[in-house]
């Protein structure tokens, strides 16, 4: 029942539970792209024709857009998505490709870990300080950090299910693939 790429495993199962988590972040954080660039046309046009200025547009908008970035770099690792360097694909045997990938999948779970980490400690500092933005509209700091952190950490679990992933697949003698969702 326990297949070698882990699809029928507790490693297949996650890996399925956080692919329909990123689906649905990656709708939310289209439909906030969406709502951020009609709050900033909204800015732009009641300060230019209006000659009224708002407040809250920016804290607003950059609230969405720390969302919008750190929710949907799960889904973006998941496919492999993020910056990477092409060259040494082409040119690495592919064990030694599949060793980069992990190796690459290894660091970078230990930093997004580390990171993960220090973002719920400033979303617990900014809670429970009361921390504000700086702006007169001055909204909590705990929202973007919280983002933050949910994000950092949703990366973190899927850069773990791709390690195990490979450690599932070499397990089961299947050295063809990465061990990765590619």
């Amino acid at each position: 029942m326990d297949r070698a790429d882990g699809s029928g495993s507790l490693v297949g199962w996650a890996q399925r539970a956080v692919d329909k988590l990123n689906k649905l972040l990656l709708a939310l954080s289209i439909l906030a792209m969406v709502l951020t660039a009609c709050v900033l046309t909204y800015a732009v046009v009641t300060r230019y024709f209006l000659k009224t200025p708002t407040d809250w547009q920016d804290d607003a908008s950059v609230f969405m857009l720390i969302g919008v970035s750190f929710c949907c770099a799960a889904y973006v690792q998941s496919t492999r998505g993020h910056i990477g360097i092409e060259v040494l694909a082409a040119i690495l045997p592919g064990w030694a490709n599949r060793l980069r990938l992990l190796a690459v999948d290894l660091v970078s779970f230990l930093f997004c870990a580390f990171f993960s980490w220090k973002s719920w400690t400033l979303f617990y500092e900014a809670l429970m300080e009361g921390q504000t933005t700086n702006s007169t509209f001055a909204p909590p700091l705990w929202i973007p950090y919280s983002m933050m952190a949910f994000g950092m950490s949703l990366l973190t679990l899927q850069l773990l299910l791709q390690v195990f992933a490979w450690l599932l697949q070499m397990k089961g003698g299947n050295r063809s693939g990465t061990g990765a969702s590619a």
